[in-house]
Protein backbone atom coordinates (compact mmCIF):
# COMPACT_ATOMS: atom_id res chain seq x y z
CA UNK A 1 0.00 0.00 0.00
CA UNK A 2 2.72 2.55 0.61
CA UNK A 3 4.24 1.72 -2.48
CA UNK A 4 1.75 2.52 -4.86
CA UNK A 5 0.88 5.55 -2.49
CA UNK A 6 4.31 6.88 -3.46
CA UNK A 7 4.02 5.89 -6.41
CA UNK A 8 0.57 8.08 -7.18
CA UNK A 9 2.07 10.87 -5.22
CA UNK A 10 4.94 10.95 -7.79
CA UNK A 11 2.39 10.90 -10.57
CA UNK A 12 0.88 13.60 -9.13
CA UNK A 13 3.97 15.75 -8.77
CA UNK A 14 5.21 14.86 -11.89
CA UNK A 15 0.95 16.01 -13.45
CA UNK A 16 0.68 19.24 -11.53
CA UNK A 17 4.73 20.03 -12.53
CA UNK A 18 3.85 19.68 -16.04
CA UNK A 19 0.72 21.73 -15.62
CA UNK A 20 2.24 24.82 -13.92
CA UNK A 21 4.99 24.65 -16.87
CA UNK A 22 2.44 25.25 -19.60
CA UNK A 23 0.94 27.80 -17.20
CA UNK A 24 4.24 29.46 -17.32
CA UNK A 25 4.56 29.10 -20.87
CA UNK A 26 1.31 31.01 -21.88
CA UNK A 27 2.06 33.93 -19.52
CA UNK A 28 5.69 33.89 -21.25
CA UNK A 29 3.91 34.12 -24.51
CA UNK A 30 1.18 36.08 -23.56
CA UNK A 31 3.76 39.39 -21.87
CA UNK A 32 5.96 38.42 -25.12
CA UNK A 33 2.88 39.77 -27.26
CA UNK A 34 1.71 42.25 -25.25
CA UNK A 35 5.36 43.29 -25.00
CA UNK A 36 5.68 43.52 -29.46
CA UNK A 37 2.01 45.02 -29.57
CA UNK A 38 3.40 47.96 -27.14
CA UNK A 39 6.85 48.27 -28.96
CA UNK A 40 4.81 48.22 -32.46
CA UNK A 41 2.36 50.66 -30.88
CA UNK A 42 5.84 53.19 -29.97
CA UNK A 43 7.20 53.18 -33.18
CA UNK A 44 4.27 53.69 -34.93
CA UNK A 45 3.73 56.89 -32.91
CA UNK A 46 6.86 57.83 -33.13
CA UNK A 47 7.03 57.70 -37.13
CA UNK A 48 3.67 59.62 -36.53
CA UNK A 49 5.96 62.28 -34.90
CA UNK A 50 8.78 62.02 -36.89
CA UNK A 51 6.61 62.23 -40.22
CA UNK A 52 4.24 65.34 -38.77
CA UNK A 53 7.83 66.88 -38.27
CA UNK A 54 8.64 66.61 -41.96
CA UNK A 55 6.75 69.89 -43.57
CA UNK A 56 8.32 72.29 -44.58
CA UNK A 57 8.49 75.66 -46.31
CA UNK A 58 10.78 77.78 -48.34
CA UNK A 59 10.80 81.68 -46.09
CA UNK A 60 13.43 83.36 -48.58
CA UNK A 61 16.61 81.77 -48.63
CA UNK A 62 15.86 79.86 -45.19
CA UNK A 63 13.76 76.18 -45.27
CA UNK A 64 11.85 76.05 -42.52
CA UNK A 65 9.82 73.44 -40.53
CA UNK A 66 6.20 74.15 -40.42
CA UNK A 67 5.54 72.25 -37.70
CA UNK A 68 6.77 72.30 -33.58
CA UNK A 69 9.12 69.30 -32.66
CA UNK A 70 7.63 66.84 -31.06
CA UNK A 71 9.90 63.93 -30.22
CA UNK A 72 11.30 62.25 -27.34
CA UNK A 73 14.57 60.40 -29.11
CA UNK A 74 17.93 62.11 -29.05
CA UNK A 75 19.34 61.73 -32.86
CA UNK A 76 21.33 59.01 -31.63
CA UNK A 77 17.93 56.38 -30.12
CA UNK A 78 18.46 57.93 -26.32
CA UNK A 79 15.48 58.82 -24.60
CA UNK A 80 14.90 61.93 -23.30
CA UNK A 81 13.68 62.30 -19.79
CA UNK A 82 9.61 63.15 -19.61
CA UNK A 83 9.88 65.43 -16.48
CA UNK A 84 5.78 65.48 -15.45
CA UNK A 85 5.73 66.98 -12.07
CA UNK A 86 6.81 70.43 -11.13
CA UNK A 87 9.59 69.01 -8.88
CA UNK A 88 10.95 66.96 -11.66
CA UNK A 89 10.88 69.77 -14.09
CA UNK A 90 12.62 72.21 -11.82
CA UNK A 91 15.08 70.02 -10.76
CA UNK A 92 15.89 69.16 -14.23
CA UNK A 93 16.38 72.61 -14.60
CA UNK A 94 18.46 73.02 -11.43
CA UNK A 95 20.88 70.29 -12.37
CA UNK A 96 21.09 71.26 -16.18
CA UNK A 97 19.34 68.18 -17.32
CA UNK A 98 17.74 67.57 -20.58
CA UNK A 99 13.65 67.33 -19.97
CA UNK A 100 10.39 67.27 -21.93
CA UNK A 101 6.52 67.52 -21.18
CA UNK A 102 4.07 68.08 -22.51
CA UNK A 103 1.98 71.36 -21.86
CA UNK A 104 -0.45 70.49 -18.88
CA UNK A 105 1.02 66.72 -19.29
CA UNK A 106 -1.69 66.14 -21.64
CA UNK A 107 -0.55 63.98 -25.02
CA UNK A 108 -3.29 65.89 -26.61
CA UNK A 109 -1.34 69.15 -26.54
CA UNK A 110 1.34 67.40 -27.80
CA UNK A 111 -0.28 66.31 -31.22
CA UNK A 112 -1.49 69.78 -31.43
CA UNK A 113 1.42 72.16 -30.63
CA UNK A 114 4.27 69.71 -29.97
CA UNK A 115 6.69 68.87 -26.67
CA UNK A 116 7.98 71.64 -24.78
CA UNK A 117 11.88 71.50 -24.34
CA UNK A 118 14.27 73.19 -22.07
CA UNK A 119 17.39 74.69 -23.81
CA UNK A 120 19.78 71.49 -22.02
CA UNK A 121 17.74 69.04 -24.27
CA UNK A 122 18.31 72.02 -27.51
CA UNK A 123 21.83 72.01 -27.17
CA UNK A 124 22.88 68.37 -25.80
CA UNK A 125 25.45 66.92 -28.32
CA UNK A 126 23.19 63.63 -28.94
CA UNK A 127 21.16 66.20 -31.20
CA UNK A 128 17.49 67.02 -31.25
CA UNK A 129 16.67 68.20 -34.41
CA UNK A 130 16.19 65.27 -36.94
CA UNK A 131 18.32 64.54 -39.78
CA UNK A 132 19.39 67.63 -42.28
CA UNK A 133 17.36 69.97 -39.71
CA UNK A 134 19.23 72.02 -37.26
CA UNK A 135 17.90 73.88 -34.10
CA UNK A 136 18.17 77.56 -35.45
CA UNK A 137 20.24 80.25 -34.09
CA UNK A 138 19.53 83.66 -32.96
CA UNK A 139 20.68 85.08 -36.31
CA UNK A 140 18.41 82.35 -37.97
CA UNK A 141 16.15 83.93 -36.59
CA UNK A 142 17.19 87.53 -37.24
CA UNK A 143 17.51 86.55 -40.80
CA UNK A 144 13.94 85.19 -40.97
CA UNK A 145 12.46 88.26 -38.99
CA UNK A 146 14.33 90.54 -41.69
CA UNK A 147 13.07 88.88 -44.53
CA UNK A 148 9.26 89.03 -42.95
CA UNK A 149 9.19 92.70 -42.05
CA UNK A 150 7.29 94.86 -39.88
CA UNK A 151 4.33 93.71 -38.16
CA UNK A 152 5.18 89.74 -37.43
CA UNK A 153 2.65 88.84 -35.78
CA UNK A 154 -0.62 88.36 -38.25
CA UNK A 155 2.48 87.36 -40.91
CA UNK A 156 3.64 84.32 -39.10
CA UNK A 157 0.79 82.63 -36.83
CA UNK A 158 -1.19 80.04 -38.28
CA UNK A 159 -4.51 80.81 -39.06
CA UNK A 160 -7.76 80.11 -37.22
CA UNK A 161 -5.01 78.70 -34.29
CA UNK A 162 -5.15 81.96 -32.01
CA UNK A 163 -8.08 82.17 -30.06
CA UNK A 164 -7.29 86.22 -29.23
CA UNK A 165 -5.67 86.99 -32.43
CA UNK A 166 -7.23 89.15 -35.56
CA UNK A 167 -5.99 89.32 -39.11
CA UNK A 168 -4.11 86.25 -38.28
CA UNK A 169 -2.47 85.09 -42.61
CA UNK A 170 0.27 83.13 -42.04
CA UNK A 171 1.28 84.93 -45.38
CA UNK A 172 4.89 83.12 -45.75
CA UNK A 173 3.58 79.57 -44.21
CA UNK A 174 5.88 79.62 -41.24
CA UNK A 175 2.20 78.70 -39.19
CA UNK A 176 3.26 79.60 -35.88
CA UNK A 177 0.53 78.26 -32.94
CA UNK A 178 0.48 79.65 -29.50
CA UNK A 179 2.21 76.42 -27.68
CA UNK A 180 2.63 77.90 -24.62
CA UNK A 181 5.11 77.48 -22.05
CA UNK A 182 6.48 75.95 -18.72
CA UNK A 183 8.10 78.23 -16.31
CA UNK A 184 11.55 77.25 -14.54
CA UNK A 185 9.28 76.29 -11.38
CA UNK A 186 7.22 73.82 -13.25
CA UNK A 187 4.12 76.04 -13.77
CA UNK A 188 2.40 76.16 -17.33
CA UNK A 189 1.76 79.30 -18.89
CA UNK A 190 -0.06 81.01 -21.99
CA UNK A 191 -1.50 78.39 -24.16
CA UNK A 192 -3.31 79.61 -26.72
CA UNK A 193 -1.86 83.01 -26.21
CA UNK A 194 2.32 82.97 -26.61
CA UNK A 195 4.17 80.72 -29.22
CA UNK A 196 8.20 80.43 -27.21
CA UNK A 197 11.13 78.90 -30.07
CA UNK A 198 14.46 78.21 -28.80
CA UNK A 199 17.18 78.78 -30.13
CA UNK A 200 20.74 77.21 -29.58
CA UNK A 201 22.61 80.46 -28.59
CA UNK A 202 23.35 81.88 -25.33
CA UNK A 203 22.39 85.28 -24.30
CA UNK A 204 24.81 85.75 -20.85
CA UNK A 205 24.64 83.30 -18.10
CA UNK A 206 21.57 81.33 -17.14
CA UNK A 207 19.85 82.72 -20.35
CA UNK A 208 19.89 81.89 -23.93
CA UNK A 209 18.18 83.87 -26.99
CA UNK A 210 14.23 83.16 -27.88
CA UNK A 211 11.27 84.06 -30.01
CA UNK A 212 8.19 85.07 -28.58
CA UNK A 213 5.10 85.51 -31.02
CA UNK A 214 2.19 86.54 -29.25
CA UNK A 215 -1.63 87.80 -29.48
CA UNK A 216 -0.99 90.26 -27.08
CA UNK A 217 3.27 91.12 -27.78
CA UNK A 218 2.51 94.34 -30.05
CA UNK A 219 5.67 95.52 -31.42
CA UNK A 220 7.45 93.02 -29.70
CA UNK A 221 5.82 89.85 -31.68
CA UNK A 222 8.73 87.85 -33.06
CA UNK A 223 11.49 89.38 -31.42
CA UNK A 224 14.49 88.08 -29.45
CA UNK A 225 14.33 88.01 -25.85
CA UNK A 226 16.71 86.68 -23.30
CA UNK A 227 15.31 83.02 -21.42
CA UNK A 228 15.83 81.01 -18.31
CA UNK A 229 17.60 78.02 -20.00
CA UNK A 230 15.16 75.87 -17.60
CA UNK A 231 11.72 76.94 -19.19
CA UNK A 232 10.21 74.62 -21.31
CA UNK A 233 8.99 76.47 -25.13
CA UNK A 234 8.99 74.81 -28.29
CA UNK A 235 11.35 74.09 -30.98
CA UNK A 236 10.97 74.79 -34.99
CA UNK A 237 13.78 73.55 -36.82
CA UNK A 238 15.40 75.29 -39.61
CA UNK A 239 17.35 73.28 -42.69
CA UNK A 240 21.24 72.75 -42.29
Amino acid sequence: MTAVMITSCAWFDSSQEARLKSESEKTRLKDEIIAQLKREAEEKRRKEEKEASSKEVSIGKQLWLTTNLNVDQFSNGDEIPQAKTAEEWEKAGENGQPAWCYYNNDPSNGAKYGKLYNWFTVIDPRGLAPLGWKIPSNSDFLILTSFIGQDFKPKMMKMNSWPQAEGASNKFGFSGIPGGLRDNYGNFRNIGMGAYFWSNTVFEGPYAYARELGSNAGNYAGSEFGSNKSIGMSVRCIKE
